[in-house]
């Protein structure tokens, strides 16, 4: 059937020792009482309207696996792991359009991610296809409808701050493998299902021999009216002594707000806003300020360029904690710069940092797993250090041309990563910044996450492999602030108050329409166990969800600024209110 092959390609887990499938008795559904009935034909109705909506628009899609292991005091390791990133243009095809970079460079765009499938194939006798992934955004695409499906009521439950009614679906017989069998939540206004949990069925004949991914997937409330989705958690284990298969996997969907890519030609057009002049119109510039006015053009040009494509978060309120704590650095060392020191957010995963002029840009994933203050702040003395000792941005990028090329190569273009030998030079300054700076005395937490970092790095290369910056390893697999390490305390997992580093997701969520990153409103949650700490760890995915309302315009009142920022205890860095985490393992 050409319904079957359809999810083949996408949702399809082979496994080398085939696990044949009982058959299952059908049993009628209880029937749904008038107002259930109708809120499932409202259901069924949106439905519709959301997968000719999501055509409208081409979001990037992450997706980030991490490859499990036994382990006798935390039930379960990473043993391995792979990244993911695609532009999706559902207009077209339910298929992905990959960032994956050519060229030698070792830091292009996710370079390696069309090797997934081998890799993981000779390791775990199984396939991933990355837009199997994609498409557990939707139900059914094709025939999400009462004449294929079964519906039971289960209960009303609230999410976040929605309230839904849930439903258990299981497809009628006789209509075809690869059909959706699990759980739905329907928000009780709009009828449109918001979340759904389950996985695809084989059918009821006992000689397919396929497996589907089992996976939870969810949506919000972007715009009016618009549920879209946002996030997925897969989860897979088969208890099998001779083919053991365990994974997790979180998904997550952002920029729709973003116009189409145009694929076919590498002379895209690509508008960047004008740099403000911020020169002294009465004055002429010496070689020295056209020199830094020359850095600071490219700069702009690279920064509005990684927006455009959905890779840096719009500036947030959430920067001016990651510069207030650049800022204890830099009053802290009595140092001069040509121009006030920027933050930025790289929404993306894997764990890294760059500097692109004055701006300091950390990745979403390195800032999700920090656990403290002094942690941020050895970071971003990294690329402070490369500041202060000059390895600015390459001033190619300062000619607007160069910037002109399709979203997918982005980060095959765009290279910001120094070389070793900065790198080290930069290092040594790091620690001289951090020992005359407000968290002299506090660099023994920054030392255990390097700890927790050099014990699970060779086993999360995925985790630990820049895209478009420096890399927290040497080549060694050593951490660059390795010096840092000799003031911690022995990593031991077994102490509870010994937080090293938090699971993937603790601190920051992304705008799913608009890219910007809003900081977690989470409250403490005790370890209870070794087993709760997780560093760097993938986790379910929940979601409190929010009917969409439309912001309101900035008030400025006297005397006070327009927009509340956040503060930061430029005297205690570990002040709970100034940290960017306190130990927080969801």
């Amino acid at each position: 059937m050409i319904l079957k092959r359809f999810w083949s390609t996408g949702l399809l887990l082979t496994l080398a020792v085939s696990v044949a499938q009982a058959k299952q008795k059908y049993q009628p559904p209880t029937p749904l009482s008038p107002e259930q009935s109708a809120l499932i034909q409202r259901a069924i109705a949106a439905e519709k309207v959301t997968v000719r909506e999501i055509q409208k628009h081409s979001p990037l899609v992450q997706t980030y696996i991490q490859n499990m292991k036994p382990d006798q005091l935390l039930y379960a390791v990473p043993e391995s792991d792979q990244y993911l990133l695609g532009r999706v243009d559902f207009g077209k095809t339910i298929a992905d359009t990959a960032y994956a970079g050519g060229g030698s460079s070792p830091h292009g765009l996710f370079k390696g991610s069309m090797k997934y499938v081998s890799g993981l194939s000779k390791a775990f006798k199984m396939e991933y296809v990355s837009a199997g992934f994609m498409e557990m955004m939707f139900l059914d695409p094709v025939s999400f409808d009462q004449q294929h499906y079964d519906f039971s009521y289960v209960r009303r439950d609230f999410l976040g701050a929605v309230r839904t009614l849930v439903f258990d679906v299981h497809p009628k017989p006789g209509t075809g493998n690869g059909r959706f069998t699990g759980r739905i939540w329907v928000e009780d206004q709009g009828g449109n299902i918001v979340r759904f949990n389950g996985t695809y069925t084989g059918g009821s004949n006992d000689d397919d021999r396929s497996s589907y991914f089992h996976f939870d997937s969810w949506r919000e409330n972007l715009q009016p009216g618009l549920w879209l989705p946002v996030g997925i958690y897969v989860e897979e284990t088969q208890k099998s002594a001779e083919h053991p298969v365990s994974f997790k996997a979180q998904t997550y969907i952002w920029g729709y707000s973003l116009k189409l890519p145009t694929h076919e030609s590498d002379n895209e057009s690509v508008k960047i806003d004008d740099v403000d002049d911020q020169s002294d119109q009465n004055q002429d510039m010496s070689p020295l300020q056209a020199q830094r006015a020359w850095i600071s053009q490219a700069e702009e040009n690279v920064l509005d360029r990684l927006v455009q494509a959905g890779l840096l978060a719009p500036p947030s309120d959430f920067d001016k904690i990651l510069e207030q704590v650049a800022n204890n650095i830099v009053i802290g060392n009595n140092l001069e710069l040509s121009d006030p020191i920027r933050c930025r957010v790289l929404v993306t995963t894997p764990l890294e940092s760059l500097a692109v002029g004055n701006t300091i840009i950390l990745s979403k994933g390195l800032i999700d797993v920090l656990p403290s203050e002094p942690d941020l702040a050895a970071f971003l003395s990294f690329q402070l250090a490369h500041i202060v000792l000059g390895h600015h941005i390459d001033t190619r990028y300062a000619f607007n041309d160069r910037l002109l090329f399709p979203d997918e190569a982005t980060f095959e273009r765009i290279h910001m990563s120094h070389s070793d030998a900065d790198n080290d030079l930069a290092a040594t300054k790091a620690i001289d910044l951090l020992n005359h700076s407000v968290y002299a005395s506090q660099l023994s937490q920054p030392g255990l996450f390097l700890e927790q970092l050099e014990v699970r790095a060779k086993n999360l290369q995925g985790l630990n492999t820049p895209r478009l910056g420096d890399s927290l390893l040497r080549p060694t697999g050593e951490p660059w602030l390795n010096a840092l390490m000799s003031k911690a305390p022995k990593l031991d997992m077994n102490k509870l108050d010994q937080i090293a580093a938090l699971p993937l997701g603790s601190q920051l969520r992304i705008d799913a329409w608009d890219d910007r990153v809003i900081r977690l409103n989470t409250k403490p949650v005790a370890i209870l166990n070794a087993r709760d700490k997780m560093p760097f760890e993938v986790t379910p995915v929940f979601f409190r969800l929010t009917r969409f309302t439309a912001p309101e315009a900035p008030q400025q009142a006297a005397g006070a600024a327009a927009v509340r920022t956040p503060t930061v205890d430029t005297q205690q860095g570990a002040s709970a209110q100034a940290s960017t985490a306190q130990p927080n393992p969801q």
